[in-house]
């Protein structure tokens, strides 16, 4: 079987190892290039007259979209799928009006990536998550791929809270500073009669029960009422981790069943559930960094479908460079 000849065009360098990553666990696809801005990309097309092309919209020297608009005529055999930070609908119709098959927003690319390559390489839209309500019609329905979210997510009643949901990541300078860190959200938390879902390790468990402890929070009357669940990080990877790479759909039943739970717990019409864990940082010390980057994307998505806020913390140790820090601060902004 022939190989899919794959032009991979993102100038965020981690991110487009990622990609490369991710697009590397279908032997079928072959990474011909690399390109970090618009105009790399359009010489490197026409050179090369790749199969696919995996193209970031906001790209230096020249956008994705002027590039795509360039690459149509150069190598008009090419399919173009755009990964990118853009969640604009204006944008995406704008990719898809020049010949583009396919659209993934960043925050979604953990699940989403391999099945738009699979769908764009059938000759069929593939249309990100959240923005699919805008595009599909009676009469092209049967041709946009997107994943059943209503199949791999427990329903949950959508509170009427006027706080937007948060996905955040903090960095801490040492282990003291994580549980010091934790345990303030921790008790905002409970304080405005939200629910928190703690996933830590066994030691900070302990660490943060004092801590709240200290802090004259009654935690034994918050476990009693559901408000306060705290699950070990370890059980937690476990069922969801298959092959060691974040399954979506045991994440979204675990994660959702949790989520649900928490929710009737809540005190109050403006109550939320709050989420703080470790899961991506127990994953990138333990160097599967692929997991760790697909583990946060499936947050981001969480906080999309349920009306929560997750905190993320890390410690300054796990990264040997800032880009690395950065990195988790874009997927957990987008």
């Amino acid at each position: 079987m022939s190989k899919v000849r794959v032009l991979v065009v993102d100038d965020f360098e981690p991110f487009r190892r990622f990609i490369c990553s991710t697009l590397g666990k279908k032997p079928e696809l072959q990474i011909v290039a690399e390109a970090s801005d618009g105009l790399e990309a359009v010489h490197e097309a026409e050179a090369l007259q790749p199969d696919l092309i995996v193209l970031d919209v906001g790209l230096p020297k020249l956008n994705g979209i002027e590039a795509a608009r360039q690459i149509r005529k150069l190598s008009p055999n090419s399919k173009i799928l755009f990964l990118t930070q853009e969640s604009s609908t204006e944008v995406a119709q704008e990719a898809f009006d020049l010949g583009a098959l396919g659209y993934v927003v960043k925050a979604h690319a953990g699940t989403e990536l391999l099945l738009a390559v699979t769908a764009v390489l059938k000759e069929r839209k593939f249309i990100s998550c959240g923005l699919s309500d805008h595009f599909v019609t009676a009469a092209d329905s049967r041709t946009i791929d997107q994943l059943p979210w209503d199949e791999t997510l427990p329903s949950l009643v959508p509170g009427e809270s006027k706080i937007s949901p948060r996905h955040e990541v903090e960095f801490y300078s040492d282990d003291a500073a994580f549980v010091n860190g934790f345990a303030h959200f921790i008790e905002a938390a409970l304080k405005a009669g939200n629910s928190v879902i703690a996933v830590v390790t066994g030691l900070h468990r302990a660490s943060l029960l004092q801590r709240l402890q200290e802090r004259e929070i009654d935690v034994r009357a918050s476990i009693e009422r559901g408000s306060y669940v705290c699950v070990d990080v370890e059980e937690m990877l476990a069922a969801f981790m298959r092959n060691d790479l974040p399954d979506p759909t045991r994440f979204f039943k675990v994660a959702g069943e949790l989520i649900t739970t928490g929710a009737r717990a809540t005190v109050g019409t403006q109550s939320r559930v709050s989420v703080c864990g470790e899961c991506a940082p127990i994953l990138w010390a333990q160097g599967k960094t692929d997991a760790a980057v697909q583990a946060e994307q499936l947050c981001n998505q969480l906080t999309k479908r349920y009306d929560i806020d997750i905190l993320c913390g890390f410690t300054w140790n796990s990264f040997h460079c800032d880009e690395d820090k950065q990195m988790f601060q874009k997927i957990c902004s987008g």
